[in-house]
């Protein structure tokens, strides 16, 4: 790599001894190669058209046949073949232009090129150059070997090859890209304010998590990075806004796998007098309209899978799956004593083999839990899972007519968690008690409880009208829609181990 690297430094050296900048300030092209291929489609073998064009890409393939030579040229929007006639060339540019372009450039150097358009006789689409400049030197080579699981980790280190190399993950971010902005082009028009909160938190509420800490030194303060925009979004509702929403980044201090990274990127949703079952018919418009807007149907495969996102989506409550899956019926445990009740859930659940089981401690807990091990996995199509425990859910409203949960739902769509919402909890007194009760837990050394906020506490004192609240993981979304295995496929540049 080191002699490869100091021969293309020496062509910088010679370029620029010959008086020609390999590393150019600008370049005026008229169009894109796609334009080209779709405008000339028709265009038959051997033919020549007088159109001029400039265009501007990186040279993928070079093959070189004395006074003759092609380059594959790649833009944004695709490739197009250049064909590089020495006699051309030099009645454009003077004699000398064409060595000068076959011995200096190489594979991975950027080039900009007018010419007209001619189709070869063995039907490749051309533009026929006259005149070249080269835009920039690339010191290092493109990689020979680069497609493969062997490549992984190194794709998702250096991204920016990835992407040269591979058309397909550009067009993953092209479609990630239209996601997002379909996301927030469905919530305006349903009149909906984007409103940025705070990234730097005294305090990292509204979600079970584990917080990155900093510290700012002018202010002399320890903060932490925000783990959900939820607590914010809140009080923007307090203070008057109807219809408010966030799409941004999230920092949670957790594990890494295919589903889960530590920074990733979320849309949260806030609505004033709406409940959880209006924010589910929500959630369906918002998934629907990016399945159509990326894949033009509602219908799509994911690993093999075929799942059908046609509204509407099951709606079913965790007690019904957990019953369904595992024949246990945990409303038979609901009306005893607390201890007595937890006793003999624990003797029904014994032979499912829970892990952490003895962690529980509480029925609504152990019900969480056998559902997570037991029901989830199995979500293919999408579903609605209804009502969950209070114990894990303590910014959500109590259930108006199932004592011991609350009104909440999780949208699992291939075994995945995708969405997350509630009837919000705008009872102050209600809400105080659970974040006390969170404080406690975290006092006691659970790292993922919550804190108890102060200042949002005192937000809804002030009054929270009746709110309903939604919160949709974009990247397993994006995941999800473009039959992407790993969230590092769906993230640029996924944080990685040192290697």
């Amino acid at each position: 790599m080191d002699a490869l690297k100091a021969a293309r430094i020496e062509k910088v050296h010679q370029l620029r001894s010959q008086g020609i900048e390999p590393y150019a300030y600008q370049f005026d092209r008229t169009h894109m190669a796609r334009d080209l291929q779709d405008k000339y489609a028709d265009l038959a073998a051997g033919e020549e058209v007088g159109d001029r064009v400039s265009i501007a890409g990186r040279i993928m393939l070079r093959r070189v046949f004395g006074k003759l030579a092609f380059f594959t040229l790649q833009d944004d929007s695709g490739t197009i073949q250049l064909y590089l006639d020495k006699q051309r060339i030099g009645a454009g540019m003077g004699e000398g232009a064409f060595n000068t372009l076959k011995k200096m450039t190489d594979a991975g150097d950027w080039l900009g090129v007018s010419g007209t358009i001619k189709r070869t006789d063995k039907g490749e689409l051309s533009v026929a150059v006259d005149e070249y400049q080269i835009l920039s030197k690339s010191l290092l080579p493109l990689p020979d070997k680069w497609h493969g699981l062997k490549d992984v980790e190194k794709r998702y280190r250096q991204r920016y090859i990835d992407m040269m190399v591979n058309p397909e993950v550009r067009e993953t971010f092209r479609q990630r890209a239209i996601v997002v902005r379909t996301i927030r082009h469905t919530l305006e028009d349903r009149g909906f304010l984007e409103i940025e909160t705070p990234v730097l938190q005294s305090e990292a509420g509204g979600a079970e998590a584990r917080p990155f800490s900093t510290h700012h030194n002018a202010l002399g303060l320890d903060l932490f990075l925000r783990i959900a925009t939820e607590l914010h979004l809140k009080r923007l509702v307090v203070g008057g806004f109807e219809k408010v929403f966030e799409l941004g980044r999230i920092f949670r201090n957790e594990g890494i796998s295919t589903r889960h990274n530590p920074e990733f990127t979320s849309v949260e949703v806030y609505q004033a007098y709406g409940d959880y079952r209006d924010m589910m018919a929500l959630t369906e418009t918002i998934i629907v309209n990016c399945a159509r807007a990326v894949l033009g149907t509602t219908t799509l495969t994911y690993q093999d899978e075929a799942i059908d996102l046609t509204p509407p989506w099951r709606r079913v409550t965790m007690h019904d799956l957990v019953q369904e899956k595992t024949g246990i019926d945990f409303e038979q445990f609901a009306g005893k004593p607390a201890d007595e009740a937890l006793a003999a859930a624990k003797t029904a659940v014994a032979g499912l083999n829970l892990k952490g089981m003895e962690d529980c401690d509480s029925l609504g807990l152990l019900l969480v839990k056998t559902f997570e091990d037991c029901c989830e996995a199995d979500l293919r199509q999408p579903t609605f899972v209804l009502d969950y425990p209070v114990e894990n859910s303590p910014l959500a409203r109590v259930h108006r007519s199932k004592p011991g949960l609350v009104e909440r739902f999780e949208l699992f769509i291939v075994g995945r968690e995708t969405a997350n919402g509630y009837s919000e909890l705008n009872d102050p007194l209600d809400q105080r008690a659970r974040l006390e009760a969170q404080a406690a837990l975290k006092a006691a050394g659970n790292e993922e409880a919550h804190f108890l906020d102060e200042d949002f506490v005192t937000a809804i004192e002030h009054g929270l009208p009746p709110t309903m609240g939604l919160g949709i993981g974009i990247d397993r979304l994006c995941m999800l829609l473009t039959d992407s295995a790993s969230i590092r496929d769906v993230i640029a540049f996924p944080l990685l181990r040192p290697e």
